[in-house]
């Protein structure tokens, strides 16, 4: 498989609207390693394997040990997540997801219980943004591993 195009040189404008984007969600104030987890998991459902290697590899030099990383896509069954990032999975998954089965009222009340409405707005901006990146990425084809993380450790 070879990169189709680089979308951040064919249209700028349309690559710095991301960026403003994922800007916000950067400064949102919420947790790092959560949005990581919310970008891993909805970079799994989207089978986007340039957004997995970056925030697999953000996540790992943010703190983010390997068995919660590798364990992600199983998360429900795995007893390695806070209540907050589970909800925060499932409303990923949900929203990833909205053809299938919408939103229901039963997980927005779970999320509700973890985050303020800002936080909710936040967390839902963050998966638009992520979900974003997966389809410029899947459907441009582009080319993947040599992503080098801003906050990794010299070594």
């Amino acid at each position: 498989m070879h990169q189709r195009l680089d979308y951040k040189l064919a249209s700028p404008n349309a690559f710095k609207a991301m960026l403003h984007t994922e800007h916000q969600v950067h400064q949102s104030g919420l947790e790092p390693l959560l949005l990581e987890l919310v970008k891993t998991r909805a970079s799994q459902i989207n089978g986007c394997a340039w957004c997995l290697d970056m925030h697999t590899k953000d996540a790992r030099a943010l703190g983010e040990t390997e068995q919660r990383l590798y364990l992600v896509s199983a998360w429900r069954e795995a007893p390695f997540y806070t209540e907050r990032e589970r909800a925060a999975l499932a409303w990923t998954e949900a929203i990833t997801q909205i053809a299938a089965q919408g939103v229901p009222d039963a997980l927005y009340a779970e999320v509700r219980r973890h985050f303020d409405e800002k936080g909710i707005v936040d967390l839902t901006l963050a998966i638009i943004a992520i979900n974003g990146w997966n389809r410029m990425n899947v459907a441009f084809q582009t080319e993947v591993g040599g992503y080098v993380s801003p906050h990794a450790k010299p070594r």
